[in-house]
């Protein structure tokens, strides 16, 4: 009696591009010489260049590179693929894995935009599952995702921890028990963006045990660096190699890989630490002061570099501070969130600069009302 394999994490990309070998570019065979006529480049540095080495087509995966996020993020190199941003893996998982028309993906709003716009590039359907709004904050209803995941589906649900904009983090416990029961049928994506900033363990870890778990990294948040578009997929090294073959044969330009490497350098990494710290301390003062104001109606637990507030008056609030010359993120427009603005932890000046802006804003709508 023959017994049917078990799914594994390839059986979710799209049939068509299991044997996909992608686009075969100069630089994706190993080879040695001194004279490079091979992909028609500049034989001349152009002007600008000082160093000239900007005429020459970038390694598509720098290993140099790739091994030292390997070491940052405690995994194997093999599971690790290095993108523009967080933005570009999760582009190529909607891409390898939804056929267009058929396939769903689940999120969870108020959440990151980015998983919706790439699944409606796809034409994969959209399915939301709100979180919930309770007195801890806004968490995930595990339940609802992992039915409306089978029902629906889905071949990918996204998570996103700590949560842009609400800034909860989620349980590793709750991850691994979504991934199992959805294994075989749905890939979860963990986008721990702001993870340096969180107290839970990332995801990674999990991986080993629940291969259906993907999990997204950035250099941009605590790193300083989102202008290089650093972005890192750690994931099954099967699905690791089809979307290398999916990606476009020179995601990762030589500059941005340079700085990348020179800020994770021992030194730079131990002053990244540091700057963390200061972060979560000041986004706790922060928290603390801005729940203080007469204006401020909730302000919710974080594990970001940012605090989600609910004011009375969010227009007067929002208007007040762009008058002062410090713009927020304006999250009205989101699900459940009609009263609500994104603050950013600043420099000590700059988050002081807020605190004093609302508190100018509550005093003269006292005196108004006096």
């Amino acid at each position: 009696m023959s017994v049917d394999p078990k799914p594994g994490v390839l059986d979710l990309v799209r049939e068509d591009l299991r044997d996909f070998g992608g686009y075969s570019s100069a630089r994706t065979e190993a080879l040695c010489g001194e004279i490079w006529l091979n992909a028609n480049e500049s034989p001349w540095a152009n002007p600008a260049d000082a160093d000239g080495n900007s005429r020459r087509y970038p390694d598509p995966q720098p290993q140099a590179l790739r091994e030292k996020l390997a070491g940052l993020y405690g995994c194997d190199i093999t599971r690790l693929l290095i993108g523009r941003g967080s933005d570009e893996a999760i582009d190529l998982l909607v891409r390898a894995l939804c056929e267009p028309g058929r396939d769903a993906v689940v999120v969870t709003p108020p959440v990151f935009g980015m998983y919706a716009v790439c699944a409606r590039l796809q034409n994969a359907r959209l399915v939301e599952v709100p979180l919930v709004d309770d007195e801890a904050g806004f968490a995930p209803d595990f339940a609802a995702i992992a039915d409306a995941a089978l029902t629906n589906r889905a071949k990918l649900v996204f998570l996103c921890s700590p949560s842009n904009p609400t800034g909860g983090s989620i349980p590793l416990a709750d991850v691994g028990a979504l991934a199992r029961k959805l294994e075989g049928r749905a890939l979860v994506v963990v986008d721990e963006a702001y993870g340096e900033f969180s107290d839970v363990a990332s995801a990674i870890g999990l991986i080993d045990r629940c291969s259906n778990i993907a999990v997204l990294r950035t250099l941009s948040k605590a790193h300083a660096l989102a202008a290089a578009r650093i972005g890192s997929l750690i994931a099954d090294a099967g699905l690791i190699a089809v979307l290398r073959c999916c990606q476009a044969p020179y995601p990762v330009p030589a500059p941005c890989t340079e700085l990348a490497l020179a800020a994770l350098t021992g030194a730079a990494l131990a002053r990244t630490r540091q700057r963390v710290e200061t972060v979560k301390a000041a986004r706790a003062r922060l928290q603390t002061d801005l729940a203080a104001l007469p204006s401020v109606v909730r302000v919710y637990p974080s594990q970001g570099n940012y605090l989600l507030v609910r004011f009375r008056d969010a227009e007067t609030a929002f208007q007040a501070l762009l008058s002062s010359g410090v713009v927020v993120r304006d999250q009205r427009s989101a699900p459940q969130l009609d009263d609500a603005l994104r603050i950013s932890i600043g420099t000590p000046e700059q988050n002081a600069l807020v605190l004093d802006v609302l508190q100018r804003l509550d005093a003269g709508s006292r005196a108004v009302n006096a």
